[in-house]
């Protein structure tokens, strides 16, 4: 399909995560997965999608402005109507005139952005980021968060070269309904097995490659056991790579073949075919080929287990999410004007005595001069100055959402250094324990949720220890 090829991969996974011995302790049940990862009170799709996005930016020459396309593929988009994909471009520094795509509705989205990002003209990032709920229970145990992000250009990697589609009709199985947050299903065991296993194999078989060829798979996997079933009705008699994520991270919604697709092709050489088989619930299926391999898959250790009742709470379940009066109302207007600088870290450079301003406005804060600044941004990491933990209730109101499901969060006085200048400034801490962080640390930067006001969330920079 096409000759461009893979370039760099990136891929993110939130600290903490949920054992399945919390599960049967809490609910005298087992989970269909050994483990799952839990997105923070702060975290959602967007936030994830920037970090995977940094990584894979991170690890290749290609420039921020010299993007071609951003995809973004999600099941979970921050809003149900409203633009989300400009917020990863500003965060990301990308430029202004990026032709972006959200991909969103079900969880084989993540095969569309890979598609146009392989057939775009020049370097292009396709995203797979999600966070899928279900109400507290067994099920819910199941539901993990995580992203991946692909970058797309000339050069060596795994190359896409087939694709194929499948549709057909099968109500009920994995959808949404509209205003509901979790997922849902209507149970029937036997319906749904023949949907998913059905169409996936049919996409699988309107693929134009030699069965014999493909060595490696990464297919629909909200359940390890069904993952099994996919596989094992596929027509492939030589794998010897599956792409497995679910065991380790949960259901990973729309982001689950994509990070089972980065684990598969991570042991691929050239010359092997690794397929990827996504499913979307109603029921549709996609099939990919890619030919080669050479990537770094995802890191599925490590994290911070949970216990029920903390997972209770970082989810939202157990807490009303209310914002209760008087904080430090910042309008809507005024926030947009300083996005460079809660986002790209923009300050100003003094053009007299060469300060450091931040944000970059006003007069220079050593000479006073004004119209005087050129805009530079900080590094991403930088040095605690000073720091102190916000307890339980000692949050302003916009931020006791957060602390309810977070707990006490640290506050420091972050200070960086460019061309021998310094400038501080305050920001939160987090993934971290507060008082884990001293003065003199070294912390670095992450586009996360600050909060919410006026129904519209407002994300910025917080900082985690490096």
């Amino acid at each position: 399909m096409s000759d461009r090829a893979i370039v760099a991969t990136g891929a993110y996974l939130p600290r903490f995560r949920l054992d399945a011995d919390e599960v049967r302790e809490a609910w005298d049940q087992s989970p269909a997965v050994a483990s799952a990862r839990v997105p923070a009170a702060d975290e959602d799709a967007l936030t994830m999608a920037i970090a995977a996005a940094e990584d894979a930016l991170g690890d290749t020459d290609v420039g921020p402005d010299e993007l071609d396309y951003l995809g973004l593929a999600t099941s979970t988009p921050p809003v149900e109507e409203g633009a989300f994909v400009s917020r990863a471009v500003r965060a990301l520094g990308l430029s202004e005139t990026v032709r972006t795509e959200a991909a969103t509705q079900d969880t084989a989205a993540g095969a569309d952005v890979l598609s146009a990002a392989a057939a775009a003209d020049g370097p292009a990032l396709a995203v797979a980021a999600d966070a899928p709920e279900a109400e507290p229970g067994t099920t819910d145990a199941g539901m993990g968060a995580g992203a991946v992000a692909f970058l797309f250009d000339e050069g060596a990697g795994p190359r896409l070269v087939d694709r194929a589609d499948h549709a057909d009709e099968y109500p009920g199985v994995r959808f949404r309904e509209r205003g509901a947050t979790a997922v849902d299903s209507i149970d029937i065991t036997t319906y749904e097995r023949a949907a998913v296993t059905g169409t996936l194999a049919s996409a699988v078989d309107g693929l134009s490659v030699d069965p014999d060829r493909v060595t490696g798979v990464a297919v629909h996997q909200p359940t390890p056991k069904l993952a099994g079933r996919i596989t094992g009705g596929l027509p492939f008699e030589g794998v010897d790579r599956q792409g497995q994520v679910a065991n380790a991270a949960g259901d990973l919604g729309a982001a689950g073949v994509p990070m089972a697709l980065l684990d598969a092709l991570a042991g691929a050489d050239d010359g092997d075919l690794t397929v990827g088989a996504f499913f979307g619930g109603g029921a549709r299926a996609v099939a990919l080929a890619f030919d080669g391999g050479d990537v770094t898959g995802p890191d599925l250790d490590g994290g911070e287990f949970l216990p029920y009742v903390r997972y209770l709470r970082e989810r939202g379940h157990v807490v009303s999410g209310e914002v209760a009066g008087g904080g430090a109302h910042v309008s809507l207007p005024t926030w947009r004007q300083t996005l460079d600088a809660r986002y790209r870290l923009a300050a100003g450079h003094c053009t007299e005595c060469g300060a450091l301003t931040f944000p970059p406005e006003g007069a220079c804060r050593r000479c006073g001069g004004r119209d005087t600044f050129d805009r530079v941004e900080l590094p991403r990491e930088g040095r605690v100055a000073a720091n102190t933990v916000i307890g339980q209730g000692g949050a302003p109101p916009e931020f006791g959402p957060q602390q309810a499901r977070d707990g006490p969060f640290g506050v420091a006085i972050v200070e960086f250094e460019r061309e021998g200048e310094t400038v501080q400034l305050p920001a939160q801490l987090t993934d971290c324990a507060p008082e884990s962080v001293g003065i003199g640390d070294r912390v670095r930067a992450v586009i996360r949720k600050v909060y919410e006001q006026e129904g519209v969330a407002r994300y910025g920079t917080k900082f985690v220890p490096v």
